[in-house]
């Protein structure tokens, strides 16, 4: 096994600088679109290392079945509680409503949108976070659930409209343009291909599914080419802006 050869080279060459690998804190995952992933045994010294179904690296929830589901929800209930934790700036009607939103913006927002550049975002998780959205401004007028105001009427109120899912995908076109100027490991990973047949069934939504709609492109390959270049990046990233 290529993983197994790897991990030999690696304990092989830490060895010769006086470093050990500790198998109780190295883990392993397979990440699959199987419902029950593939036994992985990988051994450090004869000691088997633990196959997790998902963990945090720099803050971010990896999951073996390959999804965004978790580290969006975690993103969302992060959010919450930070604006819980500010909920007596935020919610103080003696404070403008402009002033509050661009707290808001500048101390709440971040916490959810962490990592959002690599997210694959489902239907139902872009409903998710429109809500979450909405969630904030409601909390801010203070509007109680049991006054049935329409989203529409609360922004209105709010002086505001949903601008969240547009920042992601400005985000994810700023970093996708900078991954295909660079040529690196990063530009392989997004332009290669896998060998094999597509699997049954309806195939599950990839950032580049949501670029292109958001660009108007009919490929994948014509939504790479628009970030090839500065330029043409630039103009893709004036687009979109413009849809705000």
């Amino acid at each position: 096994m290529i993983l197994q050869k790897l991990l030999n080279i690696v304990e092989e060459e830490s060895r010769k600088k006086g470093l050990d690998l500790n198998s109780k804190k190295t883990e392993v995952m397979v990440i699959s679109r199987k419902q029950e992933p593939p036994k992985c045994d990988i051994f450090i010294n004869d000691a088997k290392l633990k196959q997790q179904d998902k963990f945090k690296y720099l803050g971010t929830i990896i999951t073996s079945d390959g999804r965004n589901n978790n580290e969006i929800a975690a993103r969302i209930a992060h959010a919450k509680t930070s604006f819980q934790k500010m909920r007596a700036v935020l919610t103080n009607k003696h404070i403008s409503i402009q002033t509050r939103k661009r707290v808001l913006q500048c101390y709440i927002k971040p916490v959810l949108l962490y990592g959002c550049e690599a997210w694959a975002i489902s239907k139902q998780m872009e409903a998710k976070l429109e809500g979450t959205e909405m969630w904030f401004l409601r909390r801010m007028l203070r509007i109680s659930w049991t006054e049935r105001k329409s989203n529409e009427t609360v922004l209105i109120e709010a002086n505001s409209r949903r601008s969240l899912i547009k920042t992601i995908r400005k985000r994810q076109a700023t970093f996708l343009g900078h991954v295909m100027r660079r040529e690196k490991l990063e530009h392989l990973i997004t332009t290669g291909k896998l060998d094999g047949k597509r699997g049954r069934g309806k195939q599950r939504e990839k950032m580049m599914d949501g670029l292109k709609r958001w660009l108007g492109s009919g490929s994948s390959t014509e939504t790479l080419e628009t970030f090839s270049t500065r330029t043409v990046s630039h103009y893709a990233y004036v687009k979109i802006g413009k849809a705000d």
